[in-house]
């Protein structure tokens, strides 16, 4: 690079994206983010100080060559840029759009710590969508087959990312995914306005193109056990996700119009609730929705409650604004596209009539002292008990363990919240030749950090096929290359 470029002016603030007017996408499902045109990505990239000793790639769970990139996207060769970031990340469109940059590769941007940081998602996501609406491929160079056959079980970020390293290493690779759409919770939890479906399409395309090959409907733990897939194949990695849905215990959650987020976001995402009767999923939600939550999913759903055509559609959380986990562009969006905020409430029962939602009630909380987790910890205030009316309440409080595998498998350890352990450098399980990464290991997290571990494990699976192959037949991995 030029040294007049090293030199330019710092530029203080991020480069806006475009972005739909609130008042008509609240009631759309089109994507609001536009994304940077040409133009708008150079003058972003520019911004970016190409550090001798950048600390934004350690941010990154994959390890994108972040200066390389946007020093690419500035010179305007787009073709290298998205180059670049494939030799790391297979999903950089998936990436740029859902991943939580600020509190990742942004949050270590040298720039950042005396002013905004380099928008990195934005430039990822850029040079993605550049690429596919430019008609390439995509494809990366494959070596030559193996011989060795990788069963995925979970077609969600860990397990693309884990077929997509492994076909690339020559091995032919089987997917085995529950719902009859491939994708995930990219699919079935992140809505329409926030990640399209046919930018995960294009994505799983690519991995169909290198020879992967999905098998749909196809419930490992009910219809085939993971013994039964280890008599079929070399190895076998897991990510099945954190998909079991989490209630608060109290009365009335079992009345018509309580959801769980899970299945809220399910019916309107992957079944396409939203374009009924086009297709049969109905949902019926009523003018006041109700979300009680803070985070990502929370944001999600009550933010898809205002597009199903709810006239009010609130957060219920325990905790002030301060602590809420939810990324803050999702709760800018949400306050601009009218969404109330019910802060330091929390449900105390739900109520009724002929079986339908018609209530909740609320208590008022307290924050005082901290709690485990380092947050200030919540107390009910006496007294302040109250009712908000509501037709429809859905639950996003968190997700536990999917028990269809792990209950089903031998000689495979589980914590005591029923998470698979795994060895933290491979995701090596207690079960030989099965690896396994994602929610389904540490709980709900981001889609950039399950697939770092199917990035991880696919390094692992690849070194352990190795050692097969130069062993002594038998199937037992060699010592020295397993760690």
């Amino acid at each position: 690079m030029a040294d007049s470029k090293k030199k330019s002016r710092i530029v203080p603030k991020k480069t806006p994206i475009p972005e739909q007017d609130p008042a008509k996408r609240r009631r759309n499902f089109t994507e609001v983010a536009l994304g940077y045109p040409d133009d708008l990505a150079l003058q972003e990239a520019r911004r970016c100080l190409q550090c001798r000793k950048p600390k934004c790639i350690e941010g990154c769970p994959v390890n994108v060559p972040i200066p390389q990139f946007i020093d690419a996207v500035g010179e305007g060769d787009f073709q290298k840029a998205i180059d670049i970031i494939k030799e790391k990340n297979l999903m950089p469109a998936v990436c740029g759009r859902v991943c939580p940059q600020e509190t990742q590769c942004e949050q270590r941007c040298i720039l950042g710590k005396k002013h905004e940081p380099v928008a990195i998602g934005r430039l990822e996501r850029f040079a993605a969508d550049w690429e596919r609406k430019a008609g390439h491929s995509g494809l990366p160079e494959i070596a030559p087959p193996t011989g060795k056959n990788v069963a995925i079980v979970g077609s969600g970020p860990s397990g693309l990312t884990c077929a997509y390293d492994l076909a690339r290493l020559g091995h032919k690779v089987t997917i085995f995914e529950a719902f009859h759409e491939p994708g995930g919770v990219l699919v079935y939890g992140i809505p329409e306005f926030r990640l399209p479906k046919d930018i995960v399409a294009h994505e799983i395309k690519l991995l169909q193109k290198m020879g992967v090959e999905i098998v749909t409907n196809a419930v490992v733990g009910k219809l085939i056990t993971i013994d039964e897939v280890m008599e079929e194949f070399a190895a076998c990695f897991i990510g099945t996700g954190a998909g079991l849905p989490r209630f608060m215990g109290i009365e009335g959650e079992d009345l018509i119009g309580v959801y769980s987020a899970n299945e809220f976001l399910t019916r309107v995402n992957l079944m396409r609730a939203y374009a009924f009767p086009e297709y049969d999923t109905p949902i019926k939600i009523g003018n006041r929705v109700a979300v009680v939550g803070g985070g990502n999913v929370a944001m999600d759903s009550v933010r898809t409650a205002l597009r199903l055509g709810a006239e009010e559609a609130t957060i219920v959380y325990r905790r002030s604004m301060t602590e809420l986990p939810a990324r803050l562009e999702e709760v800018h969006h949400a306050k601009e596209e009218g969404v109330r905020f019910e802060l330091c409430t929390n449900p105390i029962g739900i109520t009724g009539e002929d079986g339908w939602v018609k209530g909740i009630e609320c208590v008022r909380m307290d924050l005082c002292g901290l709690d485990e987790s380092g947050r200030k910890r919540p107390v009910p205030i006496k007294g302040s008990e109250f009712m908000l009316p509501v037709d429809t309440v859905v639950m996003a409080i968190g997700t536990g363990a999917n028990p269809l595998v792990p209950q089903s498998t031998r000689n495979l350890e589980v914590n005591r919240w029923g998470y698979i352990v795994v060895d933290e450098e491979t995701g090596r399980t207690t079960k030989e030749g099965v690896y396994a990464g994602g929610d389904i290991v540490t709980g709900s997290a981001t889609v950039i950090s399950a697939m770092g571990a199917g990035r991880k494990a696919a390094g692992a699976i690849h070194e352990y096929l190795q050692g097969k192959e130069a062993g002594d037949r038998s199937g037992k991995a060699n010592p020295q290359t397993v760690k």
